[in-house]
Protein backbone atom coordinates (compact mmCIF):
# COMPACT_ATOMS: atom_id res chain seq x y z
CA UNK A 1 0.00 0.00 0.00
CA UNK A 2 0.86 3.55 -0.77
CA UNK A 3 0.37 6.86 1.20
CA UNK A 4 -0.08 9.53 -1.11
CA UNK A 5 0.81 12.94 0.89
CA UNK A 6 1.79 15.37 -2.31
CA UNK A 7 -0.53 18.74 -2.09
CA UNK A 8 -2.56 17.40 0.78
CA UNK A 9 -3.78 19.80 3.98
CA UNK A 10 -1.08 19.89 6.75
CA UNK A 11 -0.82 20.95 9.92
CA UNK A 12 2.50 21.82 11.43
CA UNK A 13 2.52 22.16 15.13
CA UNK A 14 4.83 24.86 16.67
CA UNK A 15 6.02 28.30 14.97
CA UNK A 16 8.88 28.80 16.32
CA UNK A 17 12.04 29.41 13.73
CA UNK A 18 11.98 25.34 12.69
CA UNK A 19 8.08 25.00 12.07
CA UNK A 20 7.72 28.23 10.54
CA UNK A 21 10.33 27.14 8.01
CA UNK A 22 8.77 23.96 7.52
CA UNK A 23 5.58 25.60 6.71
CA UNK A 24 6.48 28.11 4.12
CA UNK A 25 8.88 25.18 2.62
CA UNK A 26 5.29 23.18 2.00
CA UNK A 27 3.45 26.21 1.32
CA UNK A 28 5.82 26.62 -1.71
CA UNK A 29 5.29 23.80 -2.84
CA UNK A 30 1.84 23.98 -2.85
CA UNK A 31 0.10 22.68 0.07
CA UNK A 32 -2.79 24.47 2.32
CA UNK A 33 -0.69 24.48 6.02
CA UNK A 34 -2.51 25.05 9.08
CA UNK A 35 0.05 26.74 11.59
CA UNK A 36 -0.93 25.83 15.35
CA UNK A 37 1.10 27.25 18.66
CA UNK A 38 0.06 26.58 22.00
CA UNK A 39 1.37 30.19 22.56
CA UNK A 40 -1.51 32.82 22.00
CA UNK A 41 -0.69 35.22 18.78
CA UNK A 42 2.55 32.99 17.85
CA UNK A 43 1.32 31.20 14.95
CA UNK A 44 0.17 34.15 13.70
CA UNK A 45 3.19 36.37 14.58
CA UNK A 46 5.14 33.02 12.48
CA UNK A 47 3.08 34.37 8.87
CA UNK A 48 4.39 38.16 9.57
CA UNK A 49 7.58 36.79 9.66
CA UNK A 50 7.06 34.58 6.91
CA UNK A 51 5.56 37.58 4.94
CA UNK A 52 8.78 39.59 5.85
CA UNK A 53 10.96 37.59 4.61
CA UNK A 54 9.21 36.82 1.73
CA UNK A 55 9.05 40.24 0.92
CA UNK A 56 12.89 40.56 1.59
CA UNK A 57 12.90 37.97 -1.65
CA UNK A 58 11.17 40.08 -4.17
CA UNK A 59 13.31 43.21 -3.00
CA UNK A 60 16.37 41.00 -4.34
CA UNK A 61 13.94 39.60 -7.50
CA UNK A 62 14.09 36.23 -6.30
CA UNK A 63 10.57 35.96 -6.08
CA UNK A 64 7.39 37.37 -7.88
CA UNK A 65 4.89 39.66 -5.65
CA UNK A 66 2.23 37.59 -6.79
CA UNK A 67 4.49 33.93 -6.12
CA UNK A 68 4.97 35.25 -2.48
CA UNK A 69 1.42 36.59 -2.07
CA UNK A 70 0.29 33.03 -3.29
CA UNK A 71 2.24 31.35 -0.95
CA UNK A 72 1.25 33.35 2.13
CA UNK A 73 -1.91 32.86 1.22
CA UNK A 74 -2.10 28.86 1.80
CA UNK A 75 -0.81 29.12 5.46
CA UNK A 76 -3.56 29.29 7.99
CA UNK A 77 -3.03 30.06 11.66
CA UNK A 78 -5.58 28.18 13.78
CA UNK A 79 -6.13 28.67 17.39
CA UNK A 80 -7.01 25.18 17.88
CA UNK A 81 -5.86 21.34 17.16
CA UNK A 82 -9.36 20.72 16.80
CA UNK A 83 -9.77 22.78 13.55
CA UNK A 84 -7.12 20.06 11.66
CA UNK A 85 -9.28 17.28 11.95
CA UNK A 86 -8.92 16.70 7.94
CA UNK A 87 -5.22 16.79 7.31
CA UNK A 88 -3.19 13.84 6.13
CA UNK A 89 0.28 14.80 8.23
CA UNK A 90 0.95 16.76 11.01
CA UNK A 91 4.72 17.95 11.44
CA UNK A 92 5.41 18.84 15.06
CA UNK A 93 8.24 20.75 15.33
CA UNK A 94 7.96 22.00 19.53
CA UNK A 95 10.58 21.86 22.18
CA UNK A 96 12.93 19.08 22.35
CA UNK A 97 11.44 17.41 25.02
CA UNK A 98 10.42 13.50 25.12
CA UNK A 99 7.39 13.65 27.30
CA UNK A 100 6.14 17.03 25.38
CA UNK A 101 6.27 15.57 22.14
CA UNK A 102 4.54 12.27 23.48
CA UNK A 103 2.15 13.51 24.87
CA UNK A 104 1.23 16.09 21.52
CA UNK A 105 1.09 12.79 19.40
CA UNK A 106 -1.26 11.15 22.28
CA UNK A 107 -3.55 14.25 21.70
CA UNK A 108 -3.69 14.14 18.11
CA UNK A 109 -4.07 10.97 17.66
CA UNK A 110 -7.70 11.37 18.99
CA UNK A 111 -7.85 14.48 16.21
CA UNK A 112 -7.14 13.25 13.49
CA UNK A 113 -7.65 9.90 10.88
CA UNK A 114 -6.36 6.61 11.61
CA UNK A 115 -4.68 7.12 7.90
CA UNK A 116 -3.30 10.86 9.24
CA UNK A 117 0.69 10.31 8.93
CA UNK A 118 2.69 12.18 11.81
CA UNK A 119 5.66 13.69 11.75
CA UNK A 120 8.43 14.73 14.73
CA UNK A 121 11.21 17.29 13.31
CA UNK A 122 12.98 15.98 16.63
CA UNK A 123 17.25 16.48 15.83
CA UNK A 124 17.96 13.96 19.18
CA UNK A 125 14.96 12.30 20.70
CA UNK A 126 14.25 8.65 19.66
CA UNK A 127 11.01 8.16 17.32
CA UNK A 128 11.00 4.66 19.10
CA UNK A 129 10.20 6.87 22.23
CA UNK A 130 7.91 9.35 21.20
CA UNK A 131 5.59 6.60 19.59
CA UNK A 132 5.74 4.35 22.98
CA UNK A 133 2.28 4.52 24.02
CA UNK A 134 0.46 5.63 20.87
CA UNK A 135 -2.40 3.25 19.51
CA UNK A 136 -0.76 3.46 16.19
CA UNK A 137 2.83 3.71 16.81
CA UNK A 138 3.55 2.89 12.91
CA UNK A 139 2.50 6.01 11.52
CA UNK A 140 4.57 7.87 13.28
CA UNK A 141 8.76 8.87 11.36
CA UNK A 142 11.36 11.21 12.40
CA UNK A 143 11.24 14.41 9.42
CA UNK A 144 14.58 16.21 10.68
CA UNK A 145 14.94 19.68 8.69
CA UNK A 146 18.19 21.95 9.25
CA UNK A 147 17.87 25.45 9.76
CA UNK A 148 17.36 27.54 7.65
CA UNK A 149 14.51 25.34 6.54
CA UNK A 150 13.95 27.00 3.25
CA UNK A 151 17.16 27.05 2.38
CA UNK A 152 19.07 23.48 3.56
CA UNK A 153 18.44 20.73 1.24
CA UNK A 154 18.76 17.87 3.84
CA UNK A 155 16.20 15.86 5.36
CA UNK A 156 16.83 12.87 7.54
CA UNK A 157 13.87 10.54 6.98
CA UNK A 158 13.90 8.64 10.59
CA UNK A 159 12.44 5.28 10.99
CA UNK A 160 11.83 4.02 14.95
CA UNK A 161 11.26 0.45 15.56
CA UNK A 162 7.86 0.86 15.18
CA UNK A 163 7.59 2.89 11.95
CA UNK A 164 5.69 1.35 8.89
CA UNK A 165 7.93 1.50 6.00
CA UNK A 166 5.21 2.73 3.54
CA UNK A 167 5.05 5.79 6.10
CA UNK A 168 8.73 6.53 5.35
CA UNK A 169 8.75 6.03 1.99
CA UNK A 170 5.55 8.34 1.66
CA UNK A 171 7.45 11.20 3.88
CA UNK A 172 10.67 10.49 1.85
CA UNK A 173 8.82 11.24 -1.33
CA UNK A 174 7.11 14.46 0.10
CA UNK A 175 10.42 15.62 0.92
CA UNK A 176 11.73 14.99 -2.62
CA UNK A 177 8.28 16.79 -4.04
CA UNK A 178 9.33 19.55 -2.14
CA UNK A 179 12.59 19.80 -3.74
CA UNK A 180 14.68 18.45 -0.43
CA UNK A 181 17.18 15.67 -0.63
CA UNK A 182 16.00 12.79 1.42
CA UNK A 183 17.72 10.49 3.55
CA UNK A 184 16.58 7.26 5.48
CA UNK A 185 18.38 6.33 8.64
CA UNK A 186 17.32 4.47 11.67
CA UNK A 187 16.45 5.83 15.21
CA UNK A 188 19.69 5.97 17.02
CA UNK A 189 21.09 8.75 19.00
CA UNK A 190 22.11 11.95 17.07
CA UNK A 191 20.68 9.91 13.36
CA UNK A 192 23.47 10.90 11.07
CA UNK A 193 24.76 14.19 10.97
CA UNK A 194 24.82 14.67 14.38
CA UNK A 195 26.37 11.76 15.28
CA UNK A 196 29.34 11.61 12.66
CA UNK A 197 29.85 15.29 12.98
CA UNK A 198 31.13 14.84 16.81
CA UNK A 199 34.65 14.12 15.90
CA UNK A 200 34.93 17.91 13.90
CA UNK A 201 34.09 19.51 17.21
CA UNK A 202 35.99 16.46 19.40
CA UNK A 203 39.26 16.51 18.08
CA UNK A 204 39.44 20.12 17.97
CA UNK A 205 38.84 20.36 21.90
CA UNK A 206 41.36 17.93 22.58
CA UNK A 207 44.14 19.62 20.98
CA UNK A 208 42.89 22.84 23.12
CA UNK A 209 43.03 20.85 26.29
CA UNK A 210 46.75 19.77 25.48
CA UNK A 211 47.22 22.85 24.83
CA UNK A 212 49.01 21.66 21.27
CA UNK A 213 47.60 24.98 19.79
CA UNK A 214 45.37 28.38 19.60
CA UNK A 215 41.73 28.36 18.17
CA UNK A 216 43.26 30.60 14.95
CA UNK A 217 45.69 28.11 14.24
CA UNK A 218 43.36 25.44 14.66
CA UNK A 219 40.37 26.79 12.45
CA UNK A 220 42.96 27.68 9.84
CA UNK A 221 43.98 24.17 9.21
CA UNK A 222 40.95 23.03 9.33
CA UNK A 223 39.11 25.79 6.56
CA UNK A 224 41.96 25.17 4.55
CA UNK A 225 41.31 21.51 4.33
CA UNK A 226 37.67 22.39 2.97
CA UNK A 227 35.22 23.06 5.41
CA UNK A 228 33.44 26.66 5.34
CA UNK A 229 34.39 27.19 9.25
CA UNK A 230 36.46 25.90 11.49
CA UNK A 231 35.27 24.12 14.82
CA UNK A 232 36.08 26.77 17.11
CA UNK A 233 34.06 29.31 15.33
CA UNK A 234 31.59 27.00 14.26
CA UNK A 235 31.16 26.16 18.12
CA UNK A 236 30.89 29.99 18.73
CA UNK A 237 27.99 30.74 15.92
CA UNK A 238 26.20 27.31 17.51
CA UNK A 239 26.85 28.57 21.09
CA UNK A 240 28.64 26.26 23.41
CA UNK A 241 25.61 25.63 25.77
CA UNK A 242 23.82 24.10 22.89
CA UNK A 243 26.63 22.15 21.36
CA UNK A 244 27.56 21.20 24.72
CA UNK A 245 23.89 19.73 25.21
CA UNK A 246 23.76 17.71 21.85
CA UNK A 247 27.42 15.87 22.71
CA UNK A 248 26.18 15.14 26.40
CA UNK A 249 23.20 14.04 25.04
CA UNK A 250 24.71 11.81 22.48
CA UNK A 251 27.43 10.46 24.88
CA UNK A 252 24.37 9.43 27.59
CA UNK A 253 22.29 8.03 24.93
CA UNK A 254 25.57 5.36 23.89
CA UNK A 255 25.68 4.21 27.29
CA UNK A 256 29.32 6.64 27.99
CA UNK A 257 30.81 5.65 24.92
CA UNK A 258 34.26 7.59 25.59
CA UNK A 259 34.26 8.18 21.67
CA UNK A 260 31.68 10.47 22.34
CA UNK A 261 32.90 12.61 25.53
CA UNK A 262 32.32 15.71 26.33
CA UNK A 263 35.20 18.47 27.07
CA UNK A 264 36.12 19.44 30.08
CA UNK A 265 37.16 22.48 27.25
CA UNK A 266 33.55 23.24 26.41
CA UNK A 267 32.31 22.62 30.02
CA UNK A 268 34.18 25.28 32.02
CA UNK A 269 33.15 28.08 28.83
CA UNK A 270 29.72 26.96 29.43
CA UNK A 271 29.87 27.49 33.49
CA UNK A 272 31.68 31.07 32.71
CA UNK A 273 28.88 32.03 30.41
CA UNK A 274 31.11 32.09 27.74
CA UNK A 275 28.51 30.83 25.15
CA UNK A 276 29.81 32.19 22.12
CA UNK A 277 28.98 35.12 19.69
CA UNK A 278 25.46 35.48 21.45
CA UNK A 279 27.31 36.09 24.28
CA UNK A 280 29.76 38.35 22.86
CA UNK A 281 32.70 36.25 24.00
CA UNK A 282 33.30 32.58 22.96
CA UNK A 283 36.81 30.98 21.45
CA UNK A 284 36.35 34.48 20.14
CA UNK A 285 35.68 37.94 20.95
CA UNK A 286 32.56 39.76 19.01
CA UNK A 287 31.16 43.16 18.89
CA UNK A 288 33.12 46.43 17.71
CA UNK A 289 36.46 46.05 16.44
CA UNK A 290 37.41 42.43 18.16
CA UNK A 291 35.01 40.19 16.25
CA UNK A 292 36.57 36.86 14.84
CA UNK A 293 39.41 34.76 14.62
CA UNK A 294 42.63 36.56 13.60
CA UNK A 295 46.00 34.36 12.06
CA UNK A 296 49.24 35.87 13.09
CA UNK A 297 51.28 36.37 9.87
CA UNK A 298 54.32 34.56 10.02
CA UNK A 299 57.08 35.25 7.62
CA UNK A 300 60.46 32.39 6.90
CA UNK A 301 62.62 33.31 4.94
CA UNK A 302 64.04 30.89 1.80
CA UNK A 303 65.21 27.33 2.94
CA UNK A 304 69.00 26.94 3.25
CA UNK A 305 70.58 25.45 -0.24
CA UNK A 306 70.00 21.15 0.10
CA UNK A 307 72.28 19.02 -1.22
CA UNK A 308 69.70 16.38 -1.88
CA UNK A 309 66.17 16.44 -2.03
CA UNK A 310 64.24 13.56 -2.29
CA UNK A 311 60.26 12.93 -2.68
CA UNK A 312 58.97 9.98 -1.52
CA UNK A 313 55.73 8.09 -1.61
CA UNK A 314 52.88 7.57 -4.23
CA UNK A 315 50.17 8.83 -4.87
CA UNK A 316 48.82 12.46 -5.13
CA UNK A 317 49.83 14.31 -2.55
CA UNK A 318 53.43 12.82 -3.30
CA UNK A 319 53.12 13.46 -7.07
CA UNK A 320 52.13 17.12 -5.87
CA UNK A 321 55.02 17.77 -3.37
CA UNK A 322 56.92 16.52 -5.87
CA UNK A 323 55.98 19.43 -8.20
CA UNK A 324 55.91 22.04 -5.64
CA UNK A 325 59.21 20.67 -4.98
CA UNK A 326 60.44 20.92 -8.55
CA UNK A 327 59.76 24.66 -8.67
CA UNK A 328 61.46 25.70 -5.47
CA UNK A 329 64.28 24.00 -6.62
CA UNK A 330 64.17 25.84 -10.07
CA UNK A 331 65.82 28.59 -9.29
CA UNK A 332 68.94 26.40 -8.26
CA UNK A 333 68.86 25.05 -11.18
CA UNK A 334 67.80 21.39 -10.65
CA UNK A 335 65.10 18.99 -9.05
CA UNK A 336 64.48 16.52 -6.53
CA UNK A 337 64.67 12.61 -7.02
CA UNK A 338 61.61 10.55 -6.74
CA UNK A 339 61.33 6.96 -4.44
CA UNK A 340 57.81 5.97 -5.52
CA UNK A 341 58.25 2.70 -3.66
CA UNK A 342 58.80 4.53 -0.30
CA UNK A 343 56.65 3.65 2.72
CA UNK A 344 56.25 6.97 3.92
CA UNK A 345 55.11 10.24 2.15
CA UNK A 346 57.12 12.93 2.58
CA UNK A 347 60.42 15.32 1.43
CA UNK A 348 64.40 13.60 2.51
CA UNK A 349 66.31 16.87 2.92
CA UNK A 350 70.25 15.89 3.11
CA UNK A 351 69.73 14.00 6.31
CA UNK A 352 66.28 15.77 7.55
CA UNK A 353 63.23 14.76 7.03
CA UNK A 354 59.68 16.42 6.62
CA UNK A 355 57.23 13.37 6.88
CA UNK A 356 52.95 13.22 6.31
CA UNK A 357 51.63 12.35 9.42
CA UNK A 358 50.58 8.65 9.96
CA UNK A 359 49.18 9.34 13.48
CA UNK A 360 52.68 8.57 15.32
CA UNK A 361 53.88 11.54 16.79
CA UNK A 362 57.02 13.43 15.23
CA UNK A 363 58.80 12.22 18.64
CA UNK A 364 58.33 8.64 18.05
CA UNK A 365 58.58 8.34 14.43
CA UNK A 366 62.45 10.38 14.86
CA UNK A 367 63.20 7.82 17.43
CA UNK A 368 62.37 4.93 15.71
CA UNK A 369 64.39 5.83 12.31
CA UNK A 370 67.15 7.61 14.27
CA UNK A 371 66.45 10.52 12.54
CA UNK A 372 66.75 13.55 14.82
CA UNK A 373 66.00 16.20 12.47
CA UNK A 374 62.58 15.48 11.25
CA UNK A 375 58.92 17.24 11.15
CA UNK A 376 55.83 15.64 10.58
CA UNK A 377 53.02 18.06 8.54
CA UNK A 378 49.31 17.28 8.32
CA UNK A 379 47.52 16.19 5.20
CA UNK A 380 46.34 18.00 2.89
CA UNK A 381 42.76 16.81 1.61
CA UNK A 382 42.54 18.43 -1.81
CA UNK A 383 45.96 18.30 -3.72
CA UNK A 384 47.09 20.57 -5.98
CA UNK A 385 47.08 23.53 -2.77
CA UNK A 386 46.66 26.91 -3.06
CA UNK A 387 49.36 29.34 -2.06
CA UNK A 388 49.05 29.71 1.48
CA UNK A 389 47.59 26.37 2.28
CA UNK A 390 47.36 26.43 6.13
CA UNK A 391 48.72 23.36 6.98
CA UNK A 392 49.91 21.92 10.80
CA UNK A 393 53.09 20.81 11.64
CA UNK A 394 55.01 19.43 14.57
CA UNK A 395 58.98 19.14 15.60
CA UNK A 396 60.69 16.15 17.41
CA UNK A 397 61.47 17.20 20.36
CA UNK A 398 65.52 16.16 19.06
CA UNK A 399 65.43 18.12 16.63
CA UNK A 400 68.38 20.88 16.36
CA UNK A 401 67.79 24.53 16.47
CA UNK A 402 68.95 24.61 12.74
CA UNK A 403 65.96 22.03 11.43
CA UNK A 404 63.29 24.13 13.71
CA UNK A 405 63.89 26.80 11.52
CA UNK A 406 64.43 24.78 8.15
CA UNK A 407 61.50 22.77 8.36
CA UNK A 408 58.84 25.39 8.50
CA UNK A 409 60.87 27.41 5.76
CA UNK A 410 60.70 24.51 3.25
CA UNK A 411 56.85 24.07 4.12
CA UNK A 412 56.46 27.49 2.77
CA UNK A 413 59.11 26.96 0.12
CA UNK A 414 56.45 24.40 -1.08
CA UNK A 415 53.49 26.56 -0.90
CA UNK A 416 52.32 26.20 2.26
CA UNK A 417 51.31 28.45 5.59
CA UNK A 418 52.82 26.59 7.97
CA UNK A 419 50.94 26.42 11.41
CA UNK A 420 53.08 25.03 13.99
CA UNK A 421 51.80 22.94 16.66
CA UNK A 422 52.74 20.86 19.96
CA UNK A 423 53.83 16.97 19.46
CA UNK A 424 50.46 15.94 18.99
CA UNK A 425 49.99 12.88 17.26
CA UNK A 426 47.61 12.94 13.55
CA UNK A 427 48.13 16.85 14.27
CA UNK A 428 44.65 18.42 13.46
CA UNK A 429 43.21 17.51 9.83
CA UNK A 430 44.44 14.43 9.51
CA UNK A 431 42.71 12.71 13.05
CA UNK A 432 39.66 14.92 12.22
CA UNK A 433 38.60 13.37 9.40
CA UNK A 434 39.99 10.01 10.08
CA UNK A 435 37.39 9.88 12.91
CA UNK A 436 34.91 11.33 11.14
CA UNK A 437 35.46 8.40 8.63
CA UNK A 438 35.43 6.14 11.51
CA UNK A 439 31.83 7.28 12.61
CA UNK A 440 30.42 6.89 9.72
CA UNK A 441 31.88 3.72 9.27
CA UNK A 442 29.93 2.16 12.66
CA UNK A 443 26.77 4.27 11.48
CA UNK A 444 26.82 1.94 8.27
CA UNK A 445 27.87 -1.04 10.21
CA UNK A 446 24.70 -0.82 12.56
CA UNK A 447 22.25 -0.06 9.74
CA UNK A 448 21.94 3.85 10.18
CA UNK A 449 22.00 4.15 6.54
CA UNK A 450 23.85 3.83 3.34
CA UNK A 451 27.78 5.31 2.76
CA UNK A 452 25.94 7.35 0.25
CA UNK A 453 23.57 8.21 2.69
CA UNK A 454 25.81 9.26 4.80
CA UNK A 455 27.69 11.01 2.06
CA UNK A 456 25.00 13.16 1.44
CA UNK A 457 24.15 14.48 4.68
CA UNK A 458 27.47 15.50 5.78
CA UNK A 459 27.62 17.39 2.43
CA UNK A 460 24.06 18.61 2.63
CA UNK A 461 23.32 18.89 6.33
CA UNK A 462 26.80 20.71 7.76
CA UNK A 463 28.03 21.74 4.14
CA UNK A 464 31.48 19.61 4.59
CA UNK A 465 33.21 19.42 1.62
CA UNK A 466 33.59 15.86 0.82
CA UNK A 467 32.09 12.94 2.16
CA UNK A 468 33.38 10.40 4.53
CA UNK A 469 33.63 7.28 2.50
CA UNK A 470 34.40 10.01 -0.70
CA UNK A 471 37.43 10.83 1.71
CA UNK A 472 38.31 7.18 2.40
CA UNK A 473 38.11 6.52 -1.58
CA UNK A 474 40.49 9.02 -1.77
CA UNK A 475 42.59 8.27 1.15
CA UNK A 476 42.52 4.59 1.66
CA UNK A 477 41.16 2.19 4.17
CA UNK A 478 44.68 0.66 5.51
CA UNK A 479 45.78 4.11 5.66
CA UNK A 480 42.99 5.24 8.22
CA UNK A 481 43.29 2.20 10.39
CA UNK A 482 47.30 2.86 11.08
CA UNK A 483 46.23 6.21 11.82
CA UNK A 484 43.62 5.33 13.81
CA UNK A 485 45.73 2.80 15.51
CA UNK A 486 48.46 4.73 16.25
CA UNK A 487 46.19 7.13 18.14
CA UNK A 488 45.13 4.30 19.99
CA UNK A 489 48.25 3.33 21.42
CA UNK A 490 49.39 6.97 22.08
CA UNK A 491 46.09 7.80 24.52
CA UNK A 492 44.95 4.23 25.23
CA UNK A 493 41.67 4.06 26.04
CA UNK A 494 38.24 3.43 23.94
CA UNK A 495 38.05 6.83 21.96
CA UNK A 496 40.21 5.91 18.88
CA UNK A 497 39.24 2.11 18.50
CA UNK A 498 38.44 1.49 14.61
CA UNK A 499 35.30 0.32 13.20
CA UNK A 500 35.08 -3.39 12.47
CA UNK A 501 33.34 -2.46 9.09
CA UNK A 502 36.71 -0.12 8.43
CA UNK A 503 38.94 -3.01 9.40
CA UNK A 504 37.19 -4.87 6.91
CA UNK A 505 37.60 -2.90 4.40
CA UNK A 506 41.60 -2.66 5.33
CA UNK A 507 41.62 -6.44 4.70
CA UNK A 508 39.98 -6.23 1.42
CA UNK A 509 42.31 -3.37 0.58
Amino acid sequence: MTIQLKDSQLLVVGAGIMGAGIAQVAAQAGHVVLLFDAREGAAADAKTRIDKGLEALVAKGRLTDDAAQTLLSRIEPIAALELATSVKIVIEAIVEKLDFKRGLFQELEALVSPQCVLATNTSSISVTAIANGLERPGRLVGMHFFNPVPLMKLVEVVSGLHTDPTVADAVFDLAKAWGKTPVHTKSTPGFIVNRIARPFYAETLALLLERAAEPPALDACVKAAGFRMGPCELMDLIGHDTNFAVTNSVYEANFFDKRYQPSLVQREMVEGGLLGRKSGRGFYRYGGDAAGATLPVALHDAPDVARSVVVHGHGAIADALEQAASKALEPQGWGPARESDSVWTGLAIDGARLVLTDGRSASEMAAELGTPDLAVFDRPLAPPWPAGHALAYALAAQASTSWRSQAPAWLTALGFAPQPLADAPGLVVARTVAMLINEAADVVLQGVCSPEGADAAMKLGVNYPQGPFEWLAGWGAREVVALLDALDAHYRGERYRASPWLRHAARLN
